[in-house]
């Protein structure tokens, strides 16, 4: 992990907190720091392979929405469960194209379709802005999986940081308005509240990249100071957790938000949700995509592929 993070200061030396948000999305990122570092070794980039990717558009409460469908290599014909995917960024940067490789790595350790969603983000569009997006685009899944040979009765959610709060949002969502949930939930190191009085902000308050600075950045432009305990934005205040996907949650030492995912994985246990968490040590957030280079983001990825794909065998694919 050292010799990423090392790489990413020389490729980003000034704190992504101090620039403006058109400077900030301009930023290389950790999986660019992970590019180089492989081009020091003689090696070339380390996204995956899969047999087919995608790019299209559908209709979203304000304009399109971006999509990129990656799809794997096929054991068979289909139809082939869906995993909808929702990239990090703290709701401000962050694209379809920045977080590709976990994109990538997913599609194949899960052995699934991912459809990478994009979504509006701040501070042009505050929240709920993506929130709408990021249900719009679950919807259109279920309604036209079979487009993209796709199988509607498997259909996850899943997200990284900002994304992990859409993919959790999701599934509450759903829930609440009688639309078919979600089979499983994928929630990788998930922003869930706007609090910074937990253990995890205690210990990692000055992380580079991602500490308090660079949190505080995000939440001023992607959400106003009375929506930063609306339920619908900060998940961990939701009235009910009952009858909620399983969910598969990672989290990393090196994180502010460690916190929010422990303390919603024991919300989801209290409420009777089949939930399987791991802490993965000596990494910070966003590792989750830096498989070619860290050891723990390969095993997290092999472990949220393992459990989307007992989630997807133990479901019933159209035909059985």
């Amino acid at each position: 992990m050292q010799v990423v993070l090392d790489q990413y200061a020389r490729l980003v030396p000034q704190p992504i907190a101090t620039l403006t948000t058109a400077e900030a999305r301009r930023q290389p990122t950790l999986a660019d720091a992970v590019n180089a570092v492989l081009k020091t070794r003689g090696k070339r980039g380390g996204s995956e392979p899969v047999a087919q990717i995608a790019d299209r558009a559908i209709a979203g409460p304000a304009g399109e929405i971006r999509l990129r469908v990656y799809t794997p290599t096929a054991d068979g014909t289909g139809p082939m469960p869906v995993i909808i995917y929702f990239h990090g960024g703290g709701f401000v940067i962050g694209s379809v194209d920045s977080y590709d490789a976990s994109a990538r790595a997913l599609t194949n350790a899960a052995k699934a379709i991912v459809i990478s969603a994009h979504y509006r983000q701040g501070p042009e569009n505050k929240f709920p802005a993506a929130t709408e997006d990021a249900f719009a685009a679950y919807q259109w899944t279920l309604a036209h999986a079979a487009e993209i040979n796709g199988d509607p009765r498997r259909i996850a959610v899943a997200g990284e940081g900002a994304g992990g709060n859409l993919a959790a949002g999701v599934c509450i969502r759903a829930r609440d308005s009688n639309v078919p949930v979600p089979l499983h939930q994928l929630l990788i190191y998930p922003l869930l509240d706007s609090r910074t009085d937990t253990p995890s902000y205690s210990e990692n308050t000055n992380v580079i990249p991602f500490g308090r600075p660079l949190i505080d950045w995000y939440l001023d432009h992607s959400v106003s100071p009375a929506d930063r305990i609306n339920p619908r934005f900060a998940l961990l205040r939701a009235a009910s957790f009952d009858d909620l996907p399983p969910a598969t949650i990672i989290t990393a030492q090196i994180d502010p938000l460690r916190s929010e995912g422990e303390t919603y994985a024991r919300k989801l246990r209290e409420a009777r949700v089949d939930v399987a968490h791991r802490n993965y040590e000596g990494v910070v957030h966003d590792f989750f995509g830096l498989g070619a280079v860290v050891p723990q983001a390969r095993s997290a990825v092999v472990f949220a592929g393992g459990r989307l794909q007992q989630a997807f065998k133990d479901a019933a694919p159209i035909g059985r």
